[in-house]
């Protein structure tokens, strides 16, 4: 490597009024320093930087390779701003950045008032990234007192809008769009704005602040998402992904929005069984027999991951999309089901039970493990055993009914006067046994 420029340069120099006899400077000065930024020790921060010259924008390179008592990562060498380093798990940082990451506001204050750069990012993130990951933000604060760019991208070209992702960083999200952070930035890599995050992450209270903000609900990633097609892809459950749907419905996101696979969020939905969401999408108009690039709707998507998901009963999804008009799977298709889904004998009999009647081929047993055979003999014996005859009087006519009602089936048969149990079967409710 050729020399370094002047002012790089004196970066590396140890200051002459370094006392290597100190304890906190003795051997490993750049350790002790470390140490100090890690811990928190403001005291021995106050000397290190105070008495003894330690540059508050000094530039560690710490190896994960070497821990130190404590679970802390040993500094191995001080390098200039400005150089980054090619060693496997080797990482650049600043004491702003190490005391940010913490959420040590005591020292960063410390840092900050000798002129540390708030902005300076050599491993690349900067402090401001680091607080908002950490959703520190008393730290968030100050550093945005002292100047830093609300919209600094990392390396990953994120700002730190970007890394506002649990719900204890709604604090650090008012103060970034306080001080000027552009709400509708977009990540250099996906392309998506703090609402798809809010939405990926399920953070109800982020996405009304964004959405108060100017926010776009309906603005498109580089894979052409919305926040409604991220937040339908996630898995049931979350907390307060329900919620987050509809204020964005409230804001006029588009329920068939589609992405650049043509999937709309009831695709995402029904792929992640979820069933809340599925629900919401069908009761606001979205379309049930959408097709993807892929030649796949909603219904397939929920079939193709049903064995995978037993525990999120993905049969409720399937009952919704059929109660609201999808299309059936071709007769002669429905051995494939069986091979996808026959650990789920509930996905099965909710699809049996969608059809008057479907002939029953000798394939139908070969497609079924033995060991799920066994685990499941009630159901398939009462599944092969219609083999060859007609269905009973009940189901044909519940298949007459649901035929009249076609789509609304939904709406109109719990509003029929009939006792509970019968507007569940009409309904497809599961009973663990075909007649």
């Amino acid at each position: 490597m050729g020399e370094l420029p002047g002012p790089v340069t004196e970066k590396l120099q140890i200051s002459p009024k370094l006392d290597l006899e100190h304890p906190l400077t003795a051997h490993a000065p750049a350790t002790k320093y470390y140490t100090a930024l890690v811990t928190g020790d403001l005291q021995s921060l106050e000397v290190l930087t105070d008495r003894y010259y330690q540059d508050v924008n000094l530039v560690f390179e710490i190896s994960k390779d070497d821990p130190m008592p404590g679970d802390l990562t040993r500094p191995r060498s001080l390098v200039p701003a400005g150089l980054w380093s090619l060693e496997y798990k080797r990482e650049l940082s600043t004491p702003l950045c190490l005391a940010a990451r913490r959420g040590h506001a005591a020292v960063l204050r410390h840092l900050l008032r000798r002129r540390a750069d708030p902005d300076l990012a050599p491993g690349g993130r900067g402090p401001l990234h680091e607080a908002c990951l950490g959703a520190h933000t008393d730290c968030a604060a100050l550093l945005l007192q002292h100047r830093a760019d609300p919209n600094l991208r990392s390396d990953q070209g994120l700002a730190p809008l970007h890394l506002c992702t649990t719900r204890d960083s709604l604090g650090c999200a008012k103060l970034l769009l306080r001080h000027g952070a552009t709400v509708n930035l977009q990540s250099e890599d996906r392309g998506e704005t703090a609402l798809h995050v809010a939405a990926r992450h399920c953070l109800c209270d982020h996405a009304w602040l964004y959405l108060r903000h100017g926010a776009h609900v309906d603005a498109l990633s580089t894979q052409e998402e919305t926040a409604l097609n991220i937040l339908c892809g996630q898995a049931p459950g979350t907390e307060g992904c329900l919620q987050l749907c509809r204020l964005l419905a409230a804001h006029g996101a588009e329920v068939d929005a589609r992405d650049e696979a043509r999937r709309s969020p009831l695709h995402k939905a029904c792929g992640a069984a979820n069933a809340g969401l599925a629900r919401f999408l069908l009761q606001h108009g979205a379309d049930v027999n959408a097709i993807d690039y892929n030649g796949m709707s909603p219904l397939g998507c929920v079939l193709q991951g049903a064995a995978f998901k037993r525990d999120l009963r993905p049969h409720v999804v399937v009952q919704q999309l059929l109660n609201h008009g999808s299309q059936k799977i071709w007769p002669p298709a429905f051995v494939k089901v069986l091979k996808s889904c026959a650990a789920v004998p509930e996905v099965v009999e909710v699809l049996f039970n969608s059809y008057s009647q479907i002939p029953i081929s000798k394939k139908w047993a070969e497609a079924v493990p033995e060991e799920v055979l066994q685990q499941h003999q009630l159901f398939y014996q009462s599944l092969f055993r219609l083999a060859g005859t007609v269905r009973c009087l009940q189901h044909l006519c519940r298949s007459a009914i649901r035929n009249k009602l076609g789509s609304k089936c939904h709406c109109l048969i719990p509003l029929l006067p009939v006792p509970k149990p019968l507007r569940d079967y009409l309904l497809l409710e599961p009973e663990g046994v075909v007649l």
